[in-house]
């Protein structure tokens, strides 16, 4: 006799299947969301390191972040920055020399921002038509410095004027009067930057969190 499966059985099995495809497309759902909600949660605490650490809503910006697939259980967030580079250096503490081994030229708040061609202020794009010369001045056991002399100071404001027409200096060496020496370039061998970031200690907070936030679109449902 051929096994036969009762019309009340096969019902029985086609409601049980149902059911369980149900429950897995709503698992699906909690852990796409709660993946998703991870992703965000991250960008927006890293956002916040950065403001908090006074790098700029630029950078603050640069992270973004992305679910995929679209849906299903191996849902997974890629959180990154458009700036890696930058990030990286306030992470980690990086130690910054110069290219060419010589100095780091950090530029004073005297120092214009901009030089010759509208790039980042550098020894080698500063504007010495208008300011005069870069001297170089050593000190021992300090920090050495690059000079321009015989410039006038705005004594209210403080804004460095052009170089004196006809030259700084007087006959017998003396700098004329009304003219200043500016410092605008201090020199160091390298500079370390500090740990502003904390992107792991960020990371494995919202990865301590995901089970809860899955448990929660799950109670949802």
């Amino acid at each position: 006799m051929a096994n036969r499966i009762l019309p009340g059985f096969a019902a029985l099995g086609e409601a049980v299947r149902r059911d369980l495809e149900a429950e897995a497309g709503r698992i699906a759902k909690a852990v796409e969301a709660g993946v998703g909600d991870a992703g965000e949660g991250l960008k927006q605490d890293l956002r916040k390191q950065v403001l908090t650490a006074g790098l700029g809503v630029r950078l603050a910006r640069a992270w973004r972040s992305r679910t995929y697939p679209n849906k299903g259980h191996d849902a997974a967030s890629l959180v990154w920055s458009k700036a890696p580079h930058i990030v990286r250096v306030f992470d980690e503490g990086t130690v910054i020399k110069s290219r060419n081994g010589f100095w780091l030229a950090i530029p004073t708040p005297a120092a214009p921002k901009r030089g010759v061609g509208g790039k980042r202020i550098n020894p080698s794009n500063f504007p010495e038509h208008r300011f005069g010369p870069l001297r170089f001045v050593y000190r021992r056991g300090r920090p050495s410095l690059l000079v321009v002399d015989g410039v006038r100071v705005n004594a209210g404001t403080g804004r460095i004027g052009r170089r004196a027409k006809g030259g700084a200096f007087t006959k017998s060496g003396r700098m004329k009067a009304g003219m200043s020496t500016v410092v605008m370039f201090v020199l160091v061998p390298q500079v370390r930057m500090p740990k502003r970031l904390d992107v792991e200690r960020a990371t494995a907070k919202w990865t301590r969190a995901l089970p809860q936030l899955i448990d929660r679109h799950m109670s949802a449902e």
